[in-house]
């Protein structure tokens, strides 16, 4: 139940961070992500700097602990290769994030206020992530990604 409990608090936290930094707002994301434009929104960046600080003192802090507090072992992936498939997703997500204005969390968060455009992004998302597990359950069952 604790565990449960943190997970909760944790995506709260991300979902306040999200909506107080402007991340939810695609108008805003666009703008930081077409530097070309004239009218480029620098603004973002400092979110991304600030997150990854935030990322670089916890994980040398949390990764020295035995073992996290809600598992037995930590879960640090260690695959390192590049292989067709990532880079292939990293285009797609990069293009839909582009496009869209909006990446998976923000456009979670952004359905909230049932806005539109989030409920569309979103639930095209959805759809995408399905067509995607249904064509690769019938394309190689038995293959784990």
């Amino acid at each position: 139940m604790r565990a449960h409990l943190a997970l909760f608090a944790s995506g709260l936290l991300f979902a306040a961070g999200l909506g107080a930094s402007g991340m939810t707002d695609a108008d805003k994301v666009i703008g930081f992500l077409n530097a070309a434009s004239g009218a480029w929104d620098p603004s973002l960046a400092f979110v991304m700097v600030g997150a990854i600080a935030v990322h670089l003192v916890l994980f040398r802090l949390i990764s020295r602990r035995a073992k996290p507090l809600f598992a037995t072992t930590f879960q640090i992936p260690s695959r390192k290769e590049l292989s067709p498939r990532l880079i292939g997703g990293a285009a797609l997500f990069g293009a839909g994030w582009g496009l869209g204005g909006y990446c998976p969390g923000p456009a979670l968060v952004s359905t909230t206020i049932l806005g539109t455009e989030a409920l569309v992004f979103t639930g095209s998302m959805i759809g995408g992530m399905l067509i995607f597990a249904a064509v690769t359950s019938t394309l190689a069952p038995t293959e784990n990604p």
